[in-house]
């Protein structure tokens, strides 16, 4: 079977149902399990990542940032050996003058890759007209954000926030202050949560508590309590833990990210909803990640026909200042009043006039179409590339975020791309490669990205843990 075949022949299963199995699908949803590679993990503030040693020796410039952060700063992050100076397109620049082919975009934030000039003039004409008043008083970009917003959602209202864990944070406290006004003579309405395996919420106390990772957690205990986790896709063993009077809200992610590039399937999320319905619970959607066009689709639950209670949103939401907004139905915002909740910064004209230039661009459905045909095309470069490799088990994605699941830990494959000049991410347990560039990605940096990843593959020999 050639790779063309492949990947119009597969689609990504959760993953409970390994081995994947072939199934035809719309052909932008697929998993194609090819002869056995490997690759790597999580966020580089992953405790237990590591970050190699550049084989090219670190300029004077670089050292002295370097060491300046160090001197400085909380030792949270784990940082690649790279001063990043300037971007352009998919291109980034460190402080001596190398460039780098970007398949990161800032953790699947930068979506109209760096310095794209529709944002930068709305961005410059708010900044000259107005930054920042808080939510004492009504400002236009954000009122106009919240439309344009509902009308191209399910919702019927939306909160702004300034990230995606404090989106999180927001639907937690949304989703108990809803059952407690659902059920207003009830003295123990329902307090607790189902998240999944693999999952990735955010690193606030409640988000975190919905996080599967314990690395993340146990440092921190107690975190919020009465979550429950389940198998990530794991319909019946999800339908049994959702209870009436006992479940708040179940928290999803469509297609994880973090956790490794899983996706749900229709059916999964169908069930949910179902057991949602019948006990009275609220469905929400983490769409952090994977919404906004990363799919292909504007949001992507559109691609299962499936409809939350609430959305979380925010990376890719402002292009690359800070946002995050919880979109929800009037059923859950009736339940909210004024003083529930709130923000200083969040919804600025600043950053929500730039939002709305983002949101312009990849709402068009010509943009859309083009994100599913270049997520095909990377996939098909990627299974002809690299499945010759003993290494890689499995490239598996939807649209532009993809995976390539490893034998071995990813860092060593990593560190070797990033000398050849390509920028690419971890997921999973650390043997996920992830691949969530700027959407705006031409075909021929696809094919440059595919080049540099078979080219590296060697790095790879000899690295046998898998830990």
């Amino acid at each position: 079977m050639n790779s063309l075949q492949a990947t119009h022949l597969s689609l990504v299963f959760p993953a409970r149902n390994l081995p994947r199995v072939f199934e035809l699908d719309k052909g932008n949803r697929f998993a194609c399990r090819v002869k056995s590679p490997k690759v790597s993990s999580c966020l580089v503030s992953d405790a237990q990542q590591k970050v190699e040693a550049s084989l090219e020796p670190a300029s004077r410039e670089s050292k002295e940032v370097m060491e300046m952060e160090r001197n400085v700063f909380v030792g949270t992050y784990a940082r690649a050996p790279v001063v990043i100076k300037s971007g352009k397109g998919c291109k980034l620049y460190d402080v001596d003058g190398k460039e780098y082919l970007d398949m990161t975009a800032g953790i699947a934030v930068n979506s109209l890759g760096h310095g794209d000039q529709d944002w930068l003039n709305a961005v410059v004409e708010q900044a000259n007209t107005l930054t920042h008043v808080s939510n004492v008083y009504y400002s236009i970009p954000q009122v106009t954000l919240g439309k344009r917003l509902v009308e191209s959602s399910f919702a019927d209202r939306v909160f702004f926030t300034n990230s995606g864990t404090e989106a999180n944070e927001a639907a937690i406290k949304f989703a108990r202050k809803f059952q407690r006004f659902s059920h207003p003579d009830k003295k123990l309405p329902a307090t607790e949560f189902i998240a999944f395996t693999n999952s990735f919420h955010g690193r606030t106390m409640g988000a975190l508590a919905l996080t599967s990772k314990e690395q993340y957690r146990l440092p921190f205990e107690p975190v919020m309590p009465g979550v429950t986790f389940i198998e990530y896709g794991n319909s019946e063993e999800a339908k049994k833990a959702i209870q009436p009077g006992k479940i708040a809200a179940v928290f999803v992610e469509p297609i994880q990210g973090e956790g490794g590039i899983y996706s749900a399937t229709k059916d999964f999320l169908q069930a949910l909803r179902t057991a949602c319905d019948e006990a009275g619970a609220l469905l929400v959607f983490d769409e952090v990640q994977c919404g906004l066009g990363r799919t292909g689709h504007l949001w992507a639950h559109e691609a299962f026909g499936v409809m939350p209670d609430m959305m979380t949103l925010a990376k890719p939401l402002a292009g690359g200042l800070p946002i995050g907004v919880v979109l929800t139905t009037e059923r859950v915002a009736a339940a909210i009043s004024s003083g529930d909740h709130g923000s200083t910064f969040a919804g600025g004209p600043l950053v929500c006039h730039a939002a709305l230039a983002v949101l312009n661009k990849i709402q068009e459905p010509s943009f859309l179409a083009s994100v599913t045909r270049k997520g095909l095309y990377l996939k098909e470069l990627l299974l002809k590339k690299l499945e010759a490799s003993p290494h890689v088990k499995e490239i598996r994605g939807f649209g532009l975020i993809v995976g390539i699941e490893l034998d071995v830990q990813a860092s060593p494959l990593v560190d070797a791309c990033r000398d050849a000049g390509l920028l690419v991410l971890t997921a999973g347990k650390g043997n996920v490669v992830r691949l969530v560039p700027p959407l705006v990605v031409s075909k021929e940096e696809l094919e440059q990205a595919a080049e540099v990843l078979s080219a590296c593959l060697p790095s790879l020999d000899g690295n046998t843990s898998n830990k």
